[in-house]
């Protein structure tokens, strides 16, 4: 049960419950931006605007390179970041009498891919049943939306937290990172940080580190009448994955020497995701660029992942006939991510054990997953217990993504709980909180 009178524990339940109808339409409105990578600033201007109306002190800016790039948890980057917007609306109490939160997650979404493989259009939400249909409807739109209308439910009732909180939404999250990081080099700082990305109703309590690369082979372009005097430079670029493969299985072998990764089947995940090449279907390609992702453990420094993926590199090349002369080069592009744990039986755990106990109705699970959350600028550049925690969804980053709604309001009721319990409340000021 929750640690709160039983009385205003269900009061809470029942705002966020006769809130919702309102929580889903703000949720289908911020599906509606195409919040891809450099086109994120249309759905923050919106998230500013909502929040700048709910009373809160507001700041937004454009992510700087140059004041974080010094950073250790600092990812390279080659594009421009002017449309990189991070926004924070602040709430600050009459009295500081509780603890401060921050309530974060990231607009930015993952592309669609071939739109006419989707049922319907991705940026078009639509309801069917309990689902909420659309990318970044559950990846983390529904969170980002729980985030606000948890503090919408408290303030429903005339109380606001008696602690200072900060509601971010963060770009770069899918990629790089950097939006969340650049947040904690702006001075935000909390006592505990809730995300609600889709972790199917579930507390995260590792996940893996990332790293982004590409790789460039050349070859040498020739008629195709003479092709055997030339080199097919994607022909060769097989040869790079396999041995990145080779490399993949022996860090999987390496599983059990890090906690929390023992027993899953898979933790370390190689992945090509793109992949380019060559410019005429009558030459042999002079040209290939293949843009990569692979896992890595917590506690291991991406540096010295980095050197090992070099290592692999060099070693398919010197087995080649032609590459041993003509060495792929390897570009780090994006995610120079370290992975984390989340140490168990926080004060801010045990708060939200109780809050999800209320909601749910169950015990809050800890799971591991081999994918990236901004969990790590929190915990290891803060010492910051952030609580990766959200809804059930399905295909996210595939075709049809969707959010299980019942599960969105389960967890805001969560959400809204923890606050009240943690940062405690006051009665809300008139106009705002």
């Amino acid at each position: 049960m929750s640690g709160l009178d039983p009385a205003l524990t269900q009061d809470i339940l029942s705002a966020v419950d006769s809130g919702f109808a309102a929580q889903v339409a703000f949720t289908q409105d911020l599906v509606r931006f195409p919040s891809l990578r450099g086109q994120e600033h249309t759905a923050q201007d919106f998230v500013f605007r909502q929040l700048q109306a709910r009373g809160l002190a507001m700041d937004r800016w454009a992510i700087d390179v140059s004041v974080i790039e010094n950073h250790p948890g600092f990812s390279p980057v080659k594009v421009p970041y002017d449309n990189a917007i991070n926004v924070v609306g602040t709430h600050r109490p009459r009295d500081e009498t509780g603890k401060s939160l921050i309530l974060n997650g990231h607009v930015d979404v993952v592309p669609p891919g071939p739109q006419d493989m989707w049922t319907r259009p991705p940026f078009d939400p639509h309801i069917e049943d309990d689902w909420m249909y659309g990318r970044g409807a559950a990846d983390m739109k529904a969170g980002l939306a729980a985030n606000i209308f948890a503090l919408d439910a408290l303030k429903s009732l005339g109380f606001q937290p008696a602690a200072t909180v900060h509601v971010q939404s963060v770009t770069e999250e899918e990629c790089t990172g950097n939006g969340a990081l650049s947040a904690l080099v702006r001075g935000y700082r909390a006592d505990a940080a809730i995300i609600p990305e889709p972790e199917d109703d579930k507390l995260v309590r590792a996940n893996v580190g990332v790293i982004w690369f590409c790789l460039h082979v050349r070859g040498l372009p020739v008629h195709v009448r003479e092709a055997g005097s030339g080199m097919n430079a994607i022909e060769a670029m097989y040869d790079v994955i396999k041995a990145l493969r080779g490399l993949e299985a022996r860090w999987n072998e390496r599983k059990a020497a890090h906690r929390f990764f023992e027993d899953l089947d898979h933790p370390i995940n190689f992945n090509v995701g793109k992949i380019e090449g060559g410019d005429w279907a009558s030459s042999v390609p002079a040209w290939c660029r293949a843009d990569c992702r692979i896992a890595i453990y917590p506690g291991v420094d991406p540096r010295r992942a980095a050197e090992e993926i070099e290592q692999a590199v060099r070693e398919a090349a010197r087995a080649h006939p032609y590459l041993s002369n003509n060495p792929p080069q390897v570009e780090w592009n994006g995610f120079f991510a370290e992975g984390y744990v989340l140490e168990e039986g926080s004060e801010a755990e045990q708060t939200l054990g109780r809050a999800h106990a209320t909601a749910y109705g169950s015990s809050l699970e800890s799971f591991v997953t081999p994918g990236y959350l901004d969990g790590r600028v929190f915990v290891l550049y803060d010492d910051c217990p952030c609580l990766v925690y959200g809804p059930y969804s399905e295909n996210i980053h595939g075709f049809d993504e969707r959010v299980s709604l019942s599960s969105v309001k389960r967890v805001t009721g969560s959400i809204a709980l923890f606050i009240a319990e943690w940062c405690g409340l006051e009665r809300a000021a008139p106009g705002g909180r």
